[in-house]
This record gives structure tokens, C-alpha cells and sequence, in this order.
């Protein structure tokens, strides 16, 4: 990224969205990937990693308040979670707002992404780094899954909080049929997997579709939804998948999150639940209608300028 006036994001090949900077903070690369830290004019402070905004402080909180209270709150006592990525700890940040929580794994393989956003996005994390119930490993994720053969070790929610599949990249291989299959033997017999899956907006929806036919190839039960990320340039889909889930009702889920959130929430409640699962119809039908599964060998890509 050039320390220009303008940051430009590549939402698709014939699509960009233009920030204006005010300040780079932050620019540098890891072992694994560039990362920048921006004032933008529209957003606030921004976490970019390879080019593509990650997060953002004006609607982090939508983004991570989708990701992780639909699965949190549907479970019926959720204690052990495990999180894949999520950098910026603002993914910890909620799960950690769960009362019931008593241990949280969380692997990310950069390590300075986590230092840097650690000094530079304390507005993200809110010092969950610094929680006692935190587990922290610098590993990749299917690494440690593979590596875990306490068969007593389960987890009732696992997150993943991955960024896109970009080719050569760490997170490449975290998004097909082999990873998921780990991931349901990492869950307890009521456990919940939570994630995000890639644009859903109307023509910039083909990994979406392809990573919830995906689950369904995993997964007796898969549960897409979506809601509106302004920094993202639309709509982003999210889904819920597990062997044993049913979806709560607006009162049920406003409910429980009386009774186990620490603190006020900004973006979901009950009708908010209620309406991201509510698909289009034209969304449903490509849902239906899309056939790749997607495997180690067969890998599914973004844009990548």
C-alpha cells in the first residue's frame, strides 16, 4: 500500500472501494503477510492485511458481534471455545463477554500481527489479551488440531475468524471439506462451529456458496446468514453449522442475553438474529443450486490485484 491520500480495496475485479487516508500508523510486512494499520476518513482506524481491510473501528463491532453471539447464544452452556485467528482480539473480546466462559483457546500463526495490534488497536481488544481464561498459541490452526489427541478435549463452540482464501497464504487450506472434517471431530456432541464465509453480496457471492455447500458436506445442520459490513462494501455472510442445533426465537435469544452478557451489546438482539438468517430468495436458490464442495486439491481462491 502507498502512503498516498487514498487507500484503494479490491472488493472485486471490476469493483473498488477508495479510503481516504489521513495517517498511516503502521506499515510493515511479517513472515506471513503485509499489514498496515490506517486512519481513514470514513472508518476510523483500519487493520489491512494483504491489501484488504480486516477490520475497522467504525463497524468492527457488527462484524464480530455476528460472528460470534449467534453461535454463543444458541448454545445452551457454552464454557470451552476455541478461536482460529482473529488478530485484532476483538473476536475474543465477545466471546470472553459470555459469563459462562472458563477457558478459551485461541491460534493464530503471526505473532506480530497479535503485538502489533495489541499496541495499535487497544479499542479492539479491550485488554482480552491480558484475560486469565486465555489460552494463546502462535501456530497454525490445522496444525494444532491434528496435533491434539486428547480425545476428552471438545469444545462447545469453536470460531473461526480466518481471512479469505488468498492463494499461498496462511489461511488457504482453512477453508475446504478436510478442515471442517477436523473441526466437527473438535466438538463436543452439542457443539457449535461459527464462521465467517466470504462475501455475500448480489455477483461477489460465489465463495459463499461454495463454503456453505462445503459445510453441508460436513455437517448434518448449516445455518448461512449475513449482514451488512459498510468497510467490507456490502453484504458478508456467516454461518453456523453442527450436528445438533436449533434456531432460537427473538425472545428466546434476547432472553439469554440477559442473563449471560457483561456488558451491553450494539448491534444483535433478537430481531437482528432474527433477520440475518432471512436470506434473499435469489441468494437461496444460488445456495441450492451450487455444486463445488471445496478440498485440499481442489482449493477456491479470491481476487487478488
Amino acid at each position: 500500500m502507498k502512503e498516498n491520500r487514498w487507500f484503494h480495496d479490491h472488493v472485486t475485479p471490476d469493483m473498488v472501494q477508495s479510503h481516504r487516508i489521513r495517517e498511516v500508523v503502521y506499515s510493515g510486512r511479517t513472515q506471513f503477510q503485509s499489514i498496515e494499520i490506517i486512519d481513514s476518513g470514513g472508518f476510523g482506524q483500519c487493520l489491512v492485511l494483504d491489501g484488504k481491510i480486516q477490520s475497522s473501528e467504525a463497524d468492527e463491532f457488527i462484524y464480530h458481534e455476528a460472528l460470534v453471539r449467534p453461535a454463543m447464544i444458541a448454545h445452551p452452556h457454552p464454557e470451552r471455545v476455541f478461536v482460529a485467528g482473529g488478530g485484532e482480539g476483538a473476536t475474543l473480546r465477545e466471546v470472553l463477554g459470555n459469563s459462562s466462559v472458563q477457558r478459551v483457546v485461541m491460534v493464530d500463526i503471526d505473532e506480530e500481527v497479535i503485538d502489533i495490534c495489541r499496541r495499535f488497536l487497544p479499542s479492539f481488544h479491550q485488554g482480552s489479551f491480558e484475560d486469565r481464561r486465555l489460552e494463546l498459541h502462535y501456530v497454525d490452526a490445522k496444525q494444532y488440531l491434528e496435533k491434539r489427541d486428547d480425545k476428552d478435549e471438545k469444545f462447545d463452540v469453536i470460531i473461526l475468524d480466518l481471512p479469505e482464501p488468498i492463494e499461498e497464504r496462511p489461511a488457504c487450506l482453512l477453508h475446504t471439506r478436510e478442515f471442517y472434517q477436523l473441526v466437527r471431530e473438535k466438538l463436543a456432541p452439542d457443539g457449535i462451529l461459527s464462521l465467517q464465509a466470504g462475501a455475500s453480496s448480489w455477483g461477489n457471492h460465489q465463495i459463499f456458496t461454495a463454503i456453505i455447500n462445503t459445510l453441508k458436506a460436513v455437517f448434518s445442520l448449516v445455518f448461512p446468514y449475513e449482514a451488512h459490513i459498510p468497510s467490507y462494501g456490502g453484504m458478508w455472510g456467516f454461518a453456523l453449522a453442527s450436528q445438533k442445533l436449533r434456531l432460537l426465537s427473538p425472545t428466546e435469544v434476547e432472553r439469554r442475553i440477559s442473563s449471560r452478557m457483561k456488558r451491553d451489546l450494539r448491534f444483535y438482539d433478537g430481531l437482528t438474529h432474527q433477520g440475518m438468517f432471512l436470506l434473499s430468495k435469489n441468494l437461496r436458490q444460488a445456495i441450492v443450486e451450487e455444486k463445488r464442495v471445496i478440498t485440499e486439491h481442489e482449493p477456491l481462491f479470491i481476487y487478488q490485484p
